[in-house]
């Protein structure tokens, strides 16, 4: 325990250094909200990186990794290819040359200044700031059961002390504070889940031995599981069954493609001076996920087979029930008594670097995309003090969600999050980097329809947070509209689909179909669009 405590204190202070520096650093509002657009390419792709990769990844989706196996690589795969590769080659250089020329600080005001709209704006902004609470609260949560399990401490006291101490660094030093933690937080990460894979391995014999022993378990699935159509840990799923829906569009696709429209992440590409350190961020970046989620599952697969050995008992088994204690319980019941602690502050790494960014954005979002105007006419507040009581307000929202979230909730809180994200803002902000042709009324239709259908589904349709929330079955006593239809059924599968799967393709009908029959935008703003960017 002493140290774990002491580790853990040398952390925070590196941690309250770096975002000093960024605070004596920033002298205005482009420092505070884009870091002055002039970052080192690796400290940016770190930061990317660590933003995008949370304890929501290493700790709830390396339990998911642990109940559904590997199956879960071809998320880590579309997060390298789509999350890093394409986002930063033909998304990445578009929105930093645009960001540069309409002079734009925020995600959502790039889509607003790009369609000339301040309802874009505005109500981009508007859905970031309601609902980035949620995802980050899914963060918080993954970081809390960890120092749950490991320091012994309560949740609750650990809810509200690490919030306390992001709370510090992010409202004070903005942007560069929060980039610089992030390239330290990320290279921690790094080292940590190196280790982890190397000794797993060397605990199951080496690699080939260690897939064998996991494959030889097949008949040790749950049968819950293996009912919803799990065949084991290294075989996958069979197609069409209830699990692989969940898997393929719940979690490779939804999170898989909703991570291009992340506006927490979309953002850092205008903090780069040009298009080169885009170009050499790709590397790094596609490297840190790799060396990060890419481990965690396999090791959350591989956890069911080292449990079984030395126990006798599987992962979930181990856990209590309780996916997001999986990690933690299998680092401090498995993993050498040192590791522990480093692994601690890998967590912490892991949680603060993403929320630091979710409250920044999400604080932003409010401030300069909402309100701002408003609270500046009635005040005379400076841009940086809003920005502020932005934040401040986020941060309430996250821990109010963080509070009363249910047990296995984070991965499942962070797929609701990027699907979301992608239905609503992708088809706007990939058709407004490359198409003159898209129109502000096309963009309008796409985002909100894109929102609605992707709310509907899940309020009435999608069974997980559908039965969570209960609208459906208070308005029409089902638990969903098709709960009623035939076992095995399209109509009944429909319950496991992803909201993501329908919302997304109408978004892009939208998009493109009232685009083609609307008027085009003013010839001159489109020039000025493209100015530069192409």
């Amino acid at each position: 325990m002493a140290v774990k405590l002491i580790t853990s204190l040398l952390y925070f202070a590196i941690v309250f250094y770096l975002g000093w520096k960024g605070w004596k650093e920033t002298k205005n509002a482009g420092d505070y909200m884009l870091a002055g657009r002039s970052v080192n390419p690796f400290v940016m792709a770190m930061s990317y990186g660590a933003t995008f990769i949370s304890t929501s990844a290493i700790i709830g989706f390396g339990g998911v990794a642990a109940m559904f196996g590997m199956s879960l690589l071809w998320l880590a795969f579309l997060n390298i290819f789509v999350g890093i590769f394409l986002a930063m080659v033909f998304l990445g250089k578009r929105t930093r040359r645009m960001g540069l020329v309409l002079n734009c600080h925020t995600f959502p005001e790039l889509l607003g200044k790009r369609y000339n709209s301040r309802f874009i704006q505005g109500f981009s902004g508007g859905i970031i700031f309601f609902f980035i609470p949620v995802y980050a609260a899914a963060v918080l949560t993954g970081i809390c059961r960890m120092t749950e399990v490991s320091l012994g401490l309560p949740y609750e006291w650990m809810l509200i002390g690490i919030t306390a101490i992001l709370s510090l660094y992010v409202i004070t030093g903005g942007m560069k504070a929060v980039m610089y933690t992030d390239a330290f937080q990320g290279t921690i990460m790094v080292a940590m889940m190196v280790f982890l894979l190397g000794y797993t391995y060397y605990l199951l014999g080496g690699v080939v031995p260690a897939h064998e022993t996991l494959t030889s378990m097949a008949d040790l699935v749950p049968e819950k599981l293996q009912k919803g159509g799990i065949l084991g840990w290294t075989q996958g799923t069979q197609t069409g069954s209830p699990l692989w829906l969940v898997i393929y569009t719940t979690i490779v696709y939804g999170v898989g493609i909703g991570v291009l429209a992340q506006p927490q992440l979309a953002v850092r590409f205008m903090t780069v001076s040009s298009d080169r350190e885009l170009n050499r961020a790709v590397l790094y970046g596609s490297v840190f996920i790799l060396l990060t989620i890419g481990i965690v599952y396999v090791v959350g697969s591989l956890s069911n087979a080292i449990f079984f050995k030395e126990f006798g008992k599987i992962s979930i088994q181990m856990a209590g029930g309780n996916l997001d204690k999986i990690v933690p319980v299998f680092i401090e019941k498995i993993m050498p008594p040192w590791f522990s602690a480093m692994f601690l502050l890998a967590m912490f790494a892991a949680a603060m670097s993403t929320l630091s960014s979710q409250f920044h954005i999400g604080g932003t979002s409010l401030a300069h995309d909402v309100s701002r105007n408003i609270v500046r006419a009635k005040n005379n507040m400076s841009v940086p003090s809003i920005n502020q009581l932005g934040i401040v307000v986020t941060i309430i929202a996250t821990l109010v969600w963080a509070w009363l979230l249910p047990p296995s909730i984070v991965a499942r809180a962070t797929a609701f999050f990027f699907g979301l994200s992608g239905a609503t803002f992708l088809p706007a902000y990939v058709f407004g980097l490359y198409w003159k042709g898209m129109t502000k009324t096309g963009a309008k239709i796409s985002i909100v329809g894109g929102f609605t259908v992707s709310m509907l589904w899940m309020l009435f349709i999608h069974k997980k947070e559908a039965a969570a929330i209960g609208l459906c079955k208070a308005l029409f006593s089902k638990v969903t509209l098709v709960a009623d239809a035939a076992p095995g059924s399209t109509m009944f599968l429909l319950q496991w689909v992803d909201p993501n799967v329908v919302a997304l393709p109408i978004s892009i009908a939208l998009a493109v179909g009232v685009s083609l029959v609307s008027r085009s935008l003013a010839k001159d703003h489109i020039q000025l669009c493209w100015q530069n960017c192409s």
